[in-house]
């Protein structure tokens, strides 16, 4: 693409006056270029990590919405982004931003999320620190809303570095106490974090850890990278860098890694696919079920129960027919809620649980036998 000083429209037609009533404006023009010229190194950011499908608007796009998000733009109403070039080949990109302290704010985007994968975000190698002091500020505002974008301002320490990794792609269904054991297959965490929506609480889908001893990062990468679950696609890797290859020495170690995986992706695919409804055998005998005031009783006490593990929809308890004659479903308790998070969550609190002396199962439920009103499955 053309630089910021370009009058070519591209996908930034408003940076440059066009009518006759800026024409004030024009006669600033020559002193505008020079201004900016002799700020642009402090104003670029180097984008590293890019996926092969990122362009230059989408770029620009991207960092637009995250700099509003996060309180970045300093320099009044509009776009915080004024040019974008990319490097197809090594996937990198310059985002040229329009002030001195936005290219600043920018630096705490490190590690964000485009396109399904963290990106490195840093200053290019011509930036000047000493004359960029004299810019304007070259840090970040201490006081920017990083988590507006899923990212935790000073979380560096623990959670920094080169062996830091990204593991992409988690199934929602997927416990934070689960992710963790597949995890440490290869030797125990120093550090963990789950990202999270800060209004719903629930995963966002991906995680950072790195181990305590850091000559398994590579292998634990290259064994995890590609798994699938259920309907999703792990992607594991150094946080900061592309994909990476173990070293020869480490050939062997990968290779019994790869095989304890393998066991660990078999006993995954062989656990059940989460489903929005709980069926709990066991929790009630058909005698309780035939005095509507003790049936109320039981049902009510069901929905409490419920209702601790997530946002309970419907409880559903068939009961005999009129005449005492049995029902499909009858000694079975139906809990349905709003996602598979909160479902998760009340099959293992409740499963082996003791319901009046009788010690519980809790499964998953088919949504749709569910839906038509069939209990007997």
């Amino acid at each position: 693409m053309t630089g910021a000083t370009s009058a070519s429209p591209g996908i930034f037609p408003n940076m440059f006056p066009s009518t006759p009533g800026q024409l004030s404006a024009l006669s600033l023009m020559p002193y505008q270029a020079m201004t900016q010229q002799a700020t642009r190194h402090a104003r670029r950011v180097y984008v590293g990590g890019l996926s092969p499908t990122a362009n230059e608007q989408s770029v620009a796009a991207f960092f637009n919405q995250v700099m509003a998000a996060i309180g970045g733009n300093t320099a009044g109403p509009g776009d915080a982004v004024v040019n974008v070039y990319i490097n197809h080949e090594k996937m990198f990109a310059f985002v040229e931003m329009r002030s001195v302290e936005e290219a600043s704010n920018a630096m705490a985007l490190d590690g964000i999320i485009f396109e399904g994968a963290p990106v490195k975000v840093r200053r290019p190698t011509d930036y000047n620190p000493a004359l960029a002091a004299t810019l304007g500020p070259s840090q970040p505002n201490p006081n920017l809303n990083l988590a507006a974008v899923g990212l935790t301002p000073g979380s560096g320490g623990v959670l920094e570095g080169p062996d830091r990794i990204f593991v992409g792609g988690i199934p929602h269904f997927l416990t934070e106490e689960k992710i963790r054991e597949l995890l440490e297959m290869f030797g125990p965490l120093r550090g963990f974090n789950l990202v999270k929506d800060r209004e719903t609480g629930n995963s966002k889908g991906y995680a950072f850890c790195i181990y305590q001893d850091l000559a398994v990062t590579d292998i634990a990468c290259a064994a995890l990278n590609g798994i699938k679950m259920g309907d999703k696609t792990l992607t594991v890797r150094r946080a900061n860098q592309g994909l990476t290859q173990p070293r020869p020495e480490q050939e062997n170690l990968l290779l019994q890694a790869q095989q304890q995986v393998a066991l660990q992706k078999l006993a995954f695919q062989m656990a059940p696919l989460p489903t929005k409804v709980v069926c709990l055998k066991q929790a009630v005998s058909e005698d309780e079920l035939t005095n509507d005031e003790e049936f109320e009783d039981i049902v009510e006490d069901m929905r409490c129960e419920g209702e601790k593990y997530g946002k309970l929809v419907n409880v559903v308890i068939p009961r005999p027919g009129p005449n005492g004659e049995s029902s499909p479903g009858v000694g079975k308790v139906f809990l349905e809620y709003a996602d598979t998070e909160g479902s998760t969550k009340a099959r293992q609190g409740m499963n082996g649980r003791k319901f009046g002396g009788k010690e519980v199962v809790a499964i998953f439920y088919p949504e749709s036998k569910f839906a038509q009103g069939e209990y007997d499955g």
